[in-house]
């Protein structure tokens, strides 16, 4: 078969000669445009796409013909009125018995919950918890009509150490204070390369404004994220992301691919597709036809129980948040003990599915109560939570799917940081189909969906090595 090619080239090249010069010269020509329109395309498929940066204003009334764009210090403050609000509205609170042995099972336990509630009551020092968040600097900068807070940690310059900008963003039910334990990891170290970390708050959640008007999604949180970065003089930065973090950074990578130089996240979806249709009929057989290693296989399969039934059991939340988020946000938003339970069941459950088995949820083995009722105090002191459920609404009040971050794939470097108690394990094989980049896939070796509050540690050195791959190559 081999000779029988080579001689069927030899015939066309003897043919080629055979021409003359005329028709050789508009053979060549033509193939030299043909390839060249090969490699234009093949380039144009390569090119980073971005998504539109868009407009928007969201501070109350019309957009002010001048915009105050100044940075200004902020701290986080206290005062004894608010305290003896918060004790009296505890002292009043009602609860219902649980059902025996249920556990976490049917939500927080209130047996558990007058315990931790106590413990608020009478031994959590809030004055103390505001000195602990006040030990970075915070500010507050106007964007599109909001004031946005943000942390801003330089780190101390150590000779031959390269300083690297880096966005932490948070989702819900956490706030900034989540990272407060990795943000030295990534500020203080002594190696080669450190941190200059920025971790705003969402607006709508705790110190930032919330928005004013119907319509602010991911996409506006992305561009207003950006715009933060461009104030603070960065025109290149690492981002970092979980939760609606992860979706935000995303389309913060969508929309200025020049500035990010790395997308670092440890939560990631993607789009429905035949690729994951084949991967659930074909993964549990032959996993590795579909791309699927043994570590895929253990947190994929079976699907229907592992997955699709456990995130039905937990996202109850979610319907409610992105249909009527008001209606169940007033009662939360007056009493404590309801936004305790509320927001603290999440850090019980989506840290570990098991721990719903338990009377106390598993929360002490992870947390201490100081650090879990700090981050419910940021949304009871800035009487934030309705905001924060809206955000729900605003971005599923259509397909998600045929929106334009949805059908744009992503080209900058992206490492993946897959945590074994997330709700959806997301195999390499799928997040390629989005994330077309991807330096670090990274199987973890425990830990949940707060990676920065449960394990900083580990979600650190996984950053750590993904940004030395990137800077390296």
């Amino acid at each position: 078969m081999k000779v029988l090619e080579f001689w069927q080239d030899f015939s066309l090249m003897d043919s080629f000669f055979a021409l003359d010069t005329v028709q050789q010269q508009i053979i060549i020509s033509s193939a030299v445009a043909a390839g060249g329109m090969l490699a234009f395309i093949w380039h144009k498929r390569r090119q980073v796409k971005s998504i539109p940066l868009g407009e928007g204003w969201w501070g109350a009334g019309n957009k002010p013909l001048s915009v105050d764009d100044k940075i200004y210090p902020f701290k986080v403050q206290t005062s004894d009125e608010e305290i003896k609000d918060l004790h009296e509205r505890i002292d009043r609170a009602r609860y219902t018995n649980p059902l025996e042995d249920s556990g976490f099972q049917y939500g927080f336990n209130s047996t558990y919950l007058k315990k931790v509630v106590s413990y608020w009551r009478n031994e959590f020092d809030w004055k103390k918890q505001v000195a602990v968040l006040n030990k970075y600097p915070h500010f507050k900068t106007k964007i599109e009509g909001l004031d946005v807070h943000y942390i801003h940690v330089r780190p101390s310059h150590q000779k031959n150490q390269r300083i690297l900008p880096l966005m932490l963003v948070h989702g819900w039910p956490g706030s900034f204070y989540e990272f407060y334990k990795i943000i030295p990891l990534l500020t203080e170290n002594q190696d080669d390369l450190v941190f200059e970390v920025i971790c705003p708050s969402l607006p709508g959640y705790g110190f930032s404004d919330a928005p004013q008007k119907q319509g602010f999604d991911s996409l506006a949180a992305a561009r207003i994220f950006l715009t933060l970065m461009e104030r603070l003089g960065f025109s290149q930065f690492y981002l970092q992301g979980g939760d609606w973090g992860s979706l935000i950074t995303t389309n913060m990578a969508q929309m200025k691919p020049q500035c990010v130089k790395g997308l670092h996240l440890n939560m990631f979806t993607v789009r429905r597709g035949f690729k994951l249709l084949l991967t659930l009929m074909i993964g549990p057989y032959l996993p590795f036809l579909v791309g699927l290693g043994r570590e895929d296989v253990q947190r994929l399969f079976p699907y229907l129980e592992k997955n699709v039934w456990e995130i039905l059991k937990e996202s109850g939340y979610f319907h409610i948040q992105a249909t009527k988020p008001d209606t169940a946000g007033c009662g939360l938003n007056d009493s404590p003990v309801g936004l305790a339970a509320y927001i603290l069941e999440k850090f019980s459950s989506w840290t570990n599915l098991k721990n719903r088995d338990l009377a106390d949820g598993g929360l002490e083995r992870m947390f201490s109560l100081d650090d879990l009722l700090t981050n419910v105090m940021i949304y009871w002191t800035t009487g934030s939570i309705v905001s924060s459920m809206r955000f729900y609404k605003e971005n599923f009040k259509s397909n998600p799917d045929k929106r334009v971050d949805a059908k744009t794939e992503i080209f900058v470097p992206t490492g993946l940081a897959a945590f074994p108690g997330e709700l959806m394990h997301c195999p390499k094989s799928w997040a390629e189909l989005r994330y077309r980049n991807i330096y670090s896939y990274t199987f973890m070796p425990r830990g949940g969906h707060f990676a920065a509050f449960e394990e900083p540690q580990l979600l650190a050195g996984d950053l750590v090595q993904f940004v030395r791959k990137v800077e390296k190559f």
